[in-house]
């Protein structure tokens, strides 16, 4: 491993002992005060219904290395048992799980004998995240609370993920000078248009229904309903995951009058994909800061405010995320999960020293002011610095693992979107003609909304999601009698 510090400006040890002492602190209140404590994770079963519950809610369930080996074997177990019908995941309190315990990794990260132990378990959390992407069981996430970072990698891929009023979904990590991982560079690549590059380098959160219109969950349930939905899951006598999508979708909610729209759709929308369409974070600040002028107020004022959130975050994570982002588009899950794996060596290896500058800062000063990242500006990280992660020969890397997957862990076979609403490529598809179940040559509006109410079956939301991304994305092409009109696909991106 490497010796190099992890740290400018700030010396290693302090930050470490900062760490340890707030560790044994916590350790001391729990052995003084508090009453016996249960274990981080329990596991139900309820006829053919097995379920995780993440049990840690001061920490809002955030990951450990204790949780990950409790949570492995039981759902290995569960996923070869004839007995197990349905798998799902859930948490106690406020959130699903709030990512991984970072604290700890950055202390073991700082101490040259221990570095191995933090970048192992960053291997142990994405083996166990990819085995859940792998499942041969119906798997459904309850994201009822906070679903961040590596919470979300426990139910990135799963078929079914149901957001409630109480979700609050995000990937935060450039907010601690680390970056998107847990596949993130899989799925942030594949969201719409480049919501998920504007998500993975803001860290800002969506929130609720949001959370299910943008596509990071496929069902939208208020939190009241949940028990019950579990107690019909458990009692199918049919698991196939058609019967389980039906089932939760009976007890999905309309969008109430007062509850307000996506927060990413027209002319805002157009704005985000065309600021964050570039593979040079300078490009987007430049963008970002010409739309700051807009004649629309709305595209001017979040312009404003997310060139201003960019400029708190880590340059160095900034240029990481994008980086990664990019190459996850045409990498496997698996193999964007091995980058992801190097790039997380790389920070604790000390490639840069704005992860453990960040977790200080953020999460144990928790200071409100820009943390002492270094470099401090964007123009100052270097192409070479961003190679440290990514490049073959970087000593930085030298000493990554890969993931150990098992011979008998399958391929990934899992279409996360496939009970979600549908995406603006696949009614891109239907437009254009070249989806599977036909469509193109002359589709009007109310053929394209009937033919998704058919594939869909009804769900609800897809009217309203194929009719902003019509209105977005199609012009109306009149064949001139009066008789006909179709929607053509517009294939280029305009400047809003």
């Amino acid at each position: 491993m490497l010796t190099t510090t992890l740290l400018k400006g700030m010396s290693c040890g302090s930050i470490r002992a900062s760490l340890r002492t707030r560790a044994l602190a916590q350790q001391f209140m729990m052995s003084t005060s508090a009453p016996k404590t249960e274990p981080p994770v329990l596991f139900e079963s309820n006829l053919a219904l097995r379920t995780y519950i993440l049990n840690r809610p001061l920490k809002l369930n955030a990951l450990d290395e204790h949780m990950l080996t409790l949570l492995r074997p039981k759902i290995e177990e569960w996923n070869a048992s004839e007995l197990c019908g349905t798998i799902v995941g859930t948490g106690v309190g406020r959130a699903f799980c709030a990512g991984g315990d970072v604290e700890n990794v950055v202390e073991k990260a700082l101490n040259p004998e221990t570095r191995s132990h933090a970048v192992d378990f960053f291997k142990r959390e994405f083996e166990m995240d990819y085995f859940l992407a792998t499942l041969r069981k119906p798997y459904v996430a309850i994201l009822d609370g906070h679903t961040l970072g590596g919470g979300f990698g426990l139910a990135a891929h799963a078929p079914f993920r149901i957001a409630t009023e109480n979700t609050v979904f995000g990937m935060p990590e450039t907010k601690i000078g680390y970056s998107p991982d847990v596949g993130a560079s899989y799925f942030l690549s594949r969201m719409d248009g480049e919501l998920g590059t504007y998500l993975g380098l803001t860290g800002n959160f969506l929130r609720g229904r949001a959370v299910f219109e943008h596509g990071f969950a496929t069902h939208y349930i208020p939190a009241q309903r949940i028990p019950v939905l579990l107690d019909r899951l458990a009692g199918l006598e049919n698991v196939h995951v058609s019967v389980i999508d039906r089932t939760i979708e009976e007890f999905s909610q309309e969008r109430l009058p007062e509850e307000s729209p996506a927060p990413f759709i027209g002319d805002k929308r157009d704005a985000l994909d065309f600021a964050f369409r570039h593979d040079r974070a300078e490009k987007i600040f430049d963008d970002l800061k010409a739309l700051t002028s807009h004649k629309n107020l709305s595209i001017a004022q979040w312009a404003t405010e997310t060139l201003a959130t960019l400029r708190m975050r880590s340059p160095t994570s900034l240029k990481v995320a994008l980086k990664a982002i990019r190459a996850g588009k045409s990498l496997t899950l698996l193999e964007a999960f091995n980058m992801e794996l190097k790039i997380a060596a790389a920070f604790c290896n000390g490639a840069s020293p704005d992860f453990a500058t960040g977790v200080h800062a953020v999460l144990v000063e928790k200071a409100k002011g820009r943390p002492q990242w270094s470099p401090s500006e964007l123009e100052d990280v270097s192409d070479e610095m961003v190679s440290r992660f990514f490049a073959p020969t970087s000593p930085y890397l030298a000493s990554a693992p890969t993931l150990s997957i098992p011979e008998h862990v399958s391929a990934v076979t899992s279409r996360p979107m496939k009970y979600a609403l549908p995406t603006e490529d696949e009614i891109g598809s239907l437009v254009r003609g070249s989806h599977s179940a036909g469509g193109g040559s002359g589709i009007s509006l109310e053929e394209l909304l009937a033919k998704f109410n058919d594939l869909r079956q009804g769900k609800m939301g897809v009217k309203e999601k194929v009719l902003e991304v019509a209105r977005r994305k199609c012009e109306v092409t009149d064949n001139a009698d009066g008789n006909f009109v179709w929607l053509k696909w517009k294939h280029s991106l305009r400047q809003p």
